[in-house]
């Protein structure tokens, strides 16, 4: 480990290890282990730098398709699951009920240090090149506690990697150390999709006219998460030369938000922003002519891939020992063909869609053409997702419909797989 990014490493170790969370979850002993190995490359996967090495385990080819962790990969499952199950699942009622994340949740999200795996080591993080299957490993984590409040924990991440991966060098030095400062990352919000019916998200019909050293933007976002709560903003805008991105500061004069309240997705914060003669500088808008605005769509197409297949994993352990568990005519509801059957579709369309998942990460983290991929996933991913939701509230029958178990609300976040575009960032 470089001595500049083990600065940053052991200073996120040792916030971590001074919460007192790890303790109520039992994890204190893998923290240790991760402290007392901090100078190696523990953390440097907890940061994606492992990605680009060979794994520990196994020879690994770049033509091989590899669908086994690291043991750095699966400490970090590990530890982040323990998180999503005992503290954010136990806050997503309240939090769905109140449609905002609770403060205390904020802070102790902020001790993970998330955004840390967006920031490149040049701006004080400790993101390398190849990040997005660990991405998507955060995730699919964290949604296993719940989709919204880990949408909501991941608008950090998702603008630190959308700066790194699109911002110019100068956009990245003066934006990025923010992420990693001592006050927590800054709010941001993504606003792409759009309010008009059928409206296509690689074509936006927000406009950016190029006024001398500004930019005027015009337009509507919707459903954007976080918009509410968002100091800044990263808007998708058609400029003269194509889509384009644009950092948006969410008190500028033209800019007006509201609460947009949906089906699902309540914690988030969903807005809906008008944008109308917003005068942005030149120097805010990321990347250039050659902006390849399709891949930033399939990166965010794959962080909503990867919130359905954590949340999935979710619906179908909790819904295998409640069907054990159930008493039907003397014996468990299980032994019934019709429910061990739709147990199994769950568990077979849950590893489709991880399996598409990790291959268009694998590829896009390699350099490689991913958009097929992408979008085969979020095809998959969309249909699927919705299906699960469903069989796991039909499979509970009566409470499947009441609020005193975790499956009506995750059926009503899994249909924005389908219904949102640009939101997040792998």
């Amino acid at each position: 480990m470089s001595v500049d990014v083990q600065g940053p490493a052991l200073s996120v170790l040792s916030k971590v290890a001074q919460a007192d969370w790890p303790d109520r979850l039992n994890l204190r002993k893998p923290f240790e282990k991760f402290i007392y190995t901090g100078s190696r490359a523990s953390f440097r996967m907890m940061a994606e730098r492992s990605a680009s090495k060979p794994r520990s385990d196994r020879p690994r080819t770049d033509d091989l398709f590899d669908l086994s962790l690291s043991e750095e990969q699966q400490m970090l499952v590990d530890m982040l699951q323990g998180f999503a199950l005992e503290v954010l699942r136990p806050a997503a009622h309240e939090a769905d009920a109140q449609a905002l994340v609770p403060a205390a949740l904020l802070n102790q999200a902020s001790e993970l240090g998330l955004a840390f795996y967006g920031v490149g080591e040049a701006q004080g993080g400790m993101a390398g090149e190849r990040t997005v299957l660990s991405n998507a490993l955060i995730t699919e984590s964290l949604a296993q506690g719940d989709f919204s409040l880990a949408a909501a924990l991941l608008l950090p991440l998702s603008a630190a990697n959308c700066i790194r991966r699109w911002g110019s060098p100068a956009q990245q030095a003066e934006l990025l150390p923010a992420f990693v400062g001592e006050t927590g990352a800054p709010a941001y919000a993504l606003a792409v999709t759009e309010p008009a019916m059928l409206a296509d998200p690689k074509s936006p019909a927000t406009r950016a006219r190029k006024r001398g050293k500004h930019y005027i933007l015009d337009g509507d976002k919707a459903l954007v998460l976080g918009g509410l709560q968002a100091s800044r903003l990263i808007v998708a805008a058609k400029a003269s030369d194509g889509p384009a991105l644009f950092v948006v500061e969410a008190s500028s004069k033209g800019v007006s938000r509201r609460a947009e309240p949906a089906m699902g997705l309540k914690a988030c914060g969903l807005a809906r922003i008008q944008l109308k003669g917003v005068k942005v500088p030149a120097s805010q808008r990321l990347a250039g002519a050659d902006f390849d605005f399709q891949a930033f769509l399939d990166y965010s197409a794959l962080a909503f891939c990867a919130l359905a297949v954590g949340t999935g994993q979710a619906a179908l352990d909790y819904v295998v020992p409640y069907c054990n568990e159930r008493q039907a005519f003397g014996e468990p509801i299980s032994h019934r063909q019709g429910v061990a059957f739709m147990i199994a579709d769950i568990a077979i369309e849950l590893e489709s869609m991880r399996m598409l998942l990790w291959r268009a990460c694998a590829l896009a983290e390699s350099g490689k053409p991913f958009h097929r991929e992408a979008y085969l996933a979020r095809l998959l991913c969309a249909e699927k997702a919705m299906k699960i939701g469903c069989d796991a509230v039909q499979l509970l029958g009566g409470h499947g419909f009441t609020q005193e178990h975790p499956v009506e609300r995750w059926y009503r976040d899994l249909r924005s797989v389908a219904v949102l575009a640009g939101g997040l960032h792998l």
